[in-house]
Parts: structure tokens; sequence; C-alpha cells
């Protein structure tokens, strides 16, 4: 167990250097961050600012281990009405615990920008500086995202350092043309395309920035997107629904479960939790029709949904069985 401590004297002059990881729901932002954590790609002492945009921070319990002091925001997302929470947590985990590196996931539906003004604010910023911020996008889903959440979904592109596409491996077709859009949207990030399995974090996490600008763009596409929402909160656009059942699943009824969930709302975004099996517990996902479904060493029975016009009592009746 790694013990945490002040700054020690020696660093006192050194700042924490803080990296987010942004992305819309179900992008991969939580996996991408186990693989580095895993690798151990992150130096010195790391600590984690997880936000979820509802009741059970599912992705803050995934994410600890012995070596990794996480801080849980939840309830709320960091753009929004926990902005304030967040710098004063943020100021306390630096000065308490004296991390050498902070990874701050935002919730899905966080704005980008208003995330990395919290981490330059005047009481941060003499504590640590904000380095890069990488956003993961879902080359499946981008499109549509963008036609239904613009305002949202584009600031975490246009105003990252790094991007990472992912599901490549699953769609390698659409890499070029999700390529080319991501460039016309941000061009002076750095673009990832390679599968995760060869992704190397310090080709990500690198602040170089004469890097970025040796790449050569030809061609630029239209960014507009007439469906696009407009730029509102997103507490005021995205509702969240918790069910808690102590139901015991086969995936078989679990993926009918979630698809009857689906078609209930206007617009299912996510589906997240830890649910029972025969086998156990597990950790449950699912984002448009596809359901995945894997061990886990948290224990739970709850599930957090999010989209447009959920229908508690509906969600509630189909998941829990009765």
């Amino acid at each position: 167990m790694l013990r945490w401590n002040r700054r020690d004297p020696g660093k006192a002059n050194m700042k924490a250097e803080i990296f987010i990881v942004s992305g819309f729901l179900g992008a991969g932002k939580t996996t991408l961050i186990q693989k580095w954590l895993r690798e151990g790609a992150l130096q010195g002492k790391v600590a984690i600012v997880e936000n979820d945009f509802g009741e059970v921070g599912i992705d803050a319990a995934l994410l600890r281990s012995g070596a990794v002091h996480v801080t849980e925001l939840s309830a709320g997302c960091i753009c929004c009405s926990l902005s304030g929470d967040f710098v004063r947590a943020l100021e306390d985990l630096i000065t308490r615990y004296a991390p050498d590196t902070i990874l701050i996931e935002p919730s899905g539906v966080g704005m980008l920008s208003d995330v990395k003004t919290a981490c330059i604010h005047p009481r941060i910023e003499p504590l640590a500086r904000m380095v890069r911020a990488v956003t993961v996008v879902d080359i499946r889903r981008m499109q549509r995202y963008l036609e239904n959440f613009g305002a949202f979904y584009e600031d975490q592109i246009r105003r990252a350092d790094a991007i990472v596409l992912s599901r490549v491996e699953q769609c390698p077709t659409l890499v070029a043309a999700v390529t080319e859009r991501v460039i016309a949207l941000n061009p002076k990030a750095s673009v990832h395309t390679e599968p995760w399995d060869s992704l190397e974090a310090q080709d990500v996490l690198n602040a170089d920035p004469a890097a970025r600008e040796r790449r050569i763009v030809i061609g630029r596409r239209s960014t507009a997107s007439g469906g696009s929402m407009p730029n509102r909160a997103a507490e005021e656009l995205f509702q969240t629904v918790t069910i808690h059942t102590d139901r015991e699943f086969t995936p078989e009824e679990l993926h009918a479960s979630l698809q009857a969930a689906e078609q209930s709302c206007e617009m299912l975004l996510r589906a997240k939790g830890v649910l029972h099996t025969a086998q156990g517990y597990c950790l449950v996902q699912y984002t448009e029709g596809e359901t995945q479904i894997e061990p886990s060493f948290v224990q739970g029975g709850f599930l957090c949904l999010i989209g447009l016009g959920l229908n508690s009592q509906a969600l509630e009746r189909i998941m829990t069985g009765e």
C-alpha cells in the first residue's frame, strides 16, 4: 500500500502535472486509464479525480487500487454545479497528498473547455500545471453524436490536445473518415488511430507542441451539424436514473432487459452498473444495442442509465422484473 504524505520540502517548488481524459458517454475513458495504470505509464504518485454524472460512482470504484488515490465527485458534472466543489477538491488533493500526477476523468457529458478552465483556476495554478487534455472518440458513434449533441461533443474534440480513437479494431473502415472529421474540428491536436494494444501512453501524453505542428493536413470537411443541441448545462439536457435491484440475470435476460429499457426512452445513451448473475457480480455496460458483461470485483446490485426522456417507473419495472 502506497503511503501518502504531504509534499516533502525538496519538492516544495514542484508542481503536480494535470492530465484530463475526456470523452462522451461510453467512449472508453475508464478503459484507457485502466490500461495506463496496468502498464505503469504514469510516473510517481498518481491521483485520480473521477466525476460520474449520476448517483453511483461506478468508475471511481473500478479505478481504485493500493497505489492510486481516487477523489470522487458524483451527482453532477464538473462544468455545471460542481465547479466550485471541483476546485476545492483539487486544491485539497494536492495539499494533502502531494501527487506527482493528477488524472482527471470528467463526466461524459461535461464541457472540456470548462474543465480546463477549472484546472488553471488562481487557487490551482500555484500548485499544479495543466499539461495535456486527451479526448477519446468512439468512431462508431461520432457522426450521430455530432448531429444530436453538437455543443457538448464538438467542445470535447475542439479543446483537446490529443485525440484517441476507440473501437478502431471493430470498424477499421471508418478510421479514415473519422480522422478527417476530427482534424477538421481540431487541426492542432495529435490524432491516434492505432489499435489500443499498440497504443503507447507516452505518445498520447507527450506535451511537445512541435510534434503537433509537423503534421500536414490535406483537405477540410465542413463542421456544420444542423441537428446539434444548444449550448446548455448538461443537467438541463440529460437525465439520469439509478435502479437498485437484487434480481439475478442471465446474459440473455440482461441484454433483453436493456434493449427494452432503450425502447422505453426517447434516447438511452448509456447504462452502466454492477448486477447479479449466476456467476456472481458483473460489470454491465450498454450502449446503443450492445451489451458488455465482465466479472466485477466491485459488489453491487445497481444500474445507472443516462439519456433523454427517461421514464423512471418504466425503467424500474423493466430492470427489476416486477
